[in-house]
């Protein structure tokens, strides 16, 4: 055991110690930071006013399109002509024109701009000038919008979990947000450092430097020493990411004045909500709009909630166990495969049946687990260790049943014993194995040679 320890050692201390180590982890936090800062700050630094001249001909949209706090309009008289000459003396962001048209059959409307007009300009004025419509052909057909806007029914689902330890409420979203985002760093994280175990194994077996080391060790503990230095590594650098990445966006935050991002969920329920809320502002023709603020805030309130009711102990508690079990389940693979081969060109032929259930694990979480996380899909393939890591982290914030997540630990460490012992029987042989192409056959001889 000491002997594993001291390559544990040497495994760590060589990786953390290089300049990539130190670089990478410094500069992820930071790119992370401006990822977080970068859109408040160019919202800040983009809003201006955008200030449309309106010919308006038809006089359907007299006093009709209102000014709001980002886009003002300016109504001409005259001509076309004389509107564009008007136009073209000033600064504003663009003319829009309207000819003569009825309310049945609205037609010709140009919108002129010294430079390419922006979509989002564009989709703007065609959502002012839509509603405006609607609201005049209501008003032609004898309906009235606002009691049409009454009539119209918005309904909100509550969902709550009933299960034996009470009720909770949940929120389908934030829980799938939770899940995908566990899965989605340990499906990174098993590939990024299980392609360094095979390329530190490939390394050490060109230069020779292995016949030296194994002279002292056994290939089995010189493989495990690698496989667990290399996680320890990857838990070191991902912990200094959470831990540098919020002091850089709390530093950055404050020295900008600028809020953080918000998470993805709150973003979209936010966006839903603010949505709703210019339309409903739109539709009424009024600038002020506090029923879409609140529910706004309502729905951001809805999103704290529903985090602060997801077992966050539990949930991080399996990330570390999946996270850690995952890894080491198919290090130990990665290894073999280093061992097996000369360099790394020679890799592909084998990574292949070895990277296909970690795909299929990560894609089957979109399609299939998250539509039905208790269906028989998903829990086949939280039980099976090689997509387990995956699935059964997709799974767990909508709430598993105590016996399936023991029996997927269990069968995650039964697999990682099995794959190891695998992978020291090609390990042993392969390490010292030279000049000769590898194939299936060969490495199914290899685990029965006495060495």
């Amino acid at each position: 055991m000491s002997k594993v320890w001291l390559i544990i050692q040497r495994e760590y201390l060589t990786r953390v110690r290089k300049k990539s180590f130190i670089i990478m982890t410094l500069l992820t936090p930071i790119l992370l930071a401006a990822f977080m800062i970068l859109p408040g700050l160019l919202i800040t630094m983009s809003g201006d006013t955008e200030t449309v001249m309106v010919l308006d001909e038809s006089g359907l949209f007299e006093d009709k399109l209102q000014d709001k706090e980002d886009l003002k309009f300016i109504p001409l008289a005259g001509s076309l002509e004389q509107a564009k000459m008007a136009y073209q003396e000033t600064d504003y962001t663009a003319l829009l024109y309207i000819p003569e048209m009825s309310i049945d059959n609205p037609q010709g409307i140009t919108l002129y701009g010294k430079k390419n007009t922006s979509l989002q300009t564009q989709v703007r004025l065609e959502n002012t000038l839509e509603k405006e419509i609607e609201n005049q052909r209501f008003l032609a057909s004898g309906l009235d919008r606002e009691t049409l806007d009454k009539i119209e029914a918005n309904v909100k689902l509550n969902t709550i979990n009933l299960s034996d330890e009470g009720e909770r409420d949940n929120n389908a979203i934030i829980t799938s947000i939770a899940g995908v985002a566990g899965a989605v760093i340990i499906y990174f994280f098993i590939f990024m450092y299980g392609v360094q175990i095979m390329r530190g194994v490939i390394e050490e077996k060109t230069s020779r430097i292995v016949e030296v080391m194994i002279s002292s060790v056994k290939p089995f503990q010189l493989m495990m020493g690698k496989i667990m230095g290399i996680a320890a590594v990857g838990l070191t650098q991902f912990l200094l990411w959470i831990v540098l990445s919020f002091i850089a966006v709390t530093a950055v935050s404050a020295a900008f004045g600028i809020d953080a991002a918000p998470s993805p969920a709150a973003q979209f329920a936010a966006g839903q909500a603010a949505a709703q809320g210019e339309e409903e502002s739109t539709a009424t023709a009024t600038v002020d709009n506090p029923a879409g603020e609140n529910e706004v805030a309502n729905t951001i309130s809805d999103v704290k909630r529903s985090f602060a009711n997801l077992n966050i102990a539990l949930i991080f508690g399996c990330f570390l166990f999946y996270f850690l079990g995952g890894y080491l389940l198919y290090g130990s693979l990665f290894g073999a495969i280093g061992a097996a081969v000369d360099n790394e060109t020679d890799t592909q032929q084998f990574m292949m049946p070895i990277t296909i259930p970690l795909i299929i694990a990560f894609i089957m979480s979109y399609s299939v687990v998250l539509k039905n996380p208790d269906g028989p899909v998903a829990f086949w393939m939280s039980i099976i260790p090689l997509t387990s890591p995956i699935v059964m982290m997709v799974r767990v914030p909508f709430g598993v049943p105590a016996w399936e997540l023991l029996l997927s630990m269990a069968l995650l460490i039964a697999g990682f014993i099995f794959t190891t012992w695998i992978a020291s029987r090609i390990y042993r042989v392969g390490i010292l194995m030279y000049g000769k192409k590898i194939n299936y056959k060969e490495l199914s001889k290899w685990l029965f040679y006495r060495v």
